[in-house]
């Protein structure tokens, strides 16, 4: 998922090389600090059998899931500008794990859990190097791909929320390919906003590229789990 703003660093002025580099060390540092509670909330999740939205209708639950998301995105984007807004992207880490409970333990259910888990792991590691080394070296501005990375957003969204109806194997594929496909993109595209001094805000820069590097784990775990998971 991706919040639907977008705008972050548009109106912002042309900062020093200093002051990116700045930004984008502090950026890593907090998405490397935010990885913490997500693997804390998801060890407790499994742990404990958590699942917030199991006990009522799937369309209440996926948009229940969707309103407290984008509850802590706005408040994080209202606090940026402070200690708080670092509290609440933990804590919102921490609920992202926790929501990732249910899908860690339905792959932990294989006999190949853990390598699948691993493998997953270690694709999304690569997918961000490659990403974010393109967006820093490269000449070409991907300014022009956030319109067209929104768009498949809200498509995957959409192909996501209408599946909860038609419960379609190969919708699901797809949504999973196209979410890898698009979140990846995003990475560039993030990245390269605070390499370039379009993002000075290094929490809001952490936010997004969080979104984009979860989005890529969950759906490259959900596609090896349907297409390698092997049953015990």
């Amino acid at each position: 998922m991706k919040e639907p703003r977008y705008s972050f660093g548009l109106h912002g002025a042309v900062t020093s090389l200093e002051t990116r580099n700045r930004v984008l060390r502090n950026t890593y540092w907090l998405l490397a600090l935010s990885m913490v509670p997500t693997v804390l909330g998801a060890w407790i999740g499994v742990a404990t059998s958590f699942s917030l939205f199991t006990s009522i209708n799937p369309t209440l639950s996926f948009i229940g899931f969707l309103a407290i998301a984008f509850g802590f995105m706005f408040a994080i984007e209202r606090t940026k500008e402070s200690g708080i807004g670092m509290a609440l992207l933990l804590a919102f880490a921490f609920f992202m794990g926790l929501m990732l409970s249910r899908l860690l333990s339905f792959i932990l259910g294989f006999s190949n859990g853990p390598q699948l888990i691993m493998l997953a792991f270690g694709g999304t590691g690569v997918i961000f190097a490659a990403m974010a080394t393109i967006a820093t070296v490269s000449k070409r501005d991907f300014s022009g791909l956030g319109k067209w990375l929104f768009v498949g957003v809200i498509v995957i969204l959409l192909a996501a929320f209408a599946n909860i109806f038609l419960q379609l194997p190969a919708l699901m594929l797809t949504v999973s390919v196209l979410a890898i496909a698009i979140f990846s993109a995003y990475m560039l595209y993030d990245v390269q906003r605070v390499v370039n001094g379009g993002e000075t805000n290094y929490i809001t820069a952490a936010l997004a590229i969080y979104l984009d590097v979860y989005n890529v784990f969950v759906n490259l775990l959900a596609l090896l789990g349907i297409l390698g998971g092997e049953r015990k």
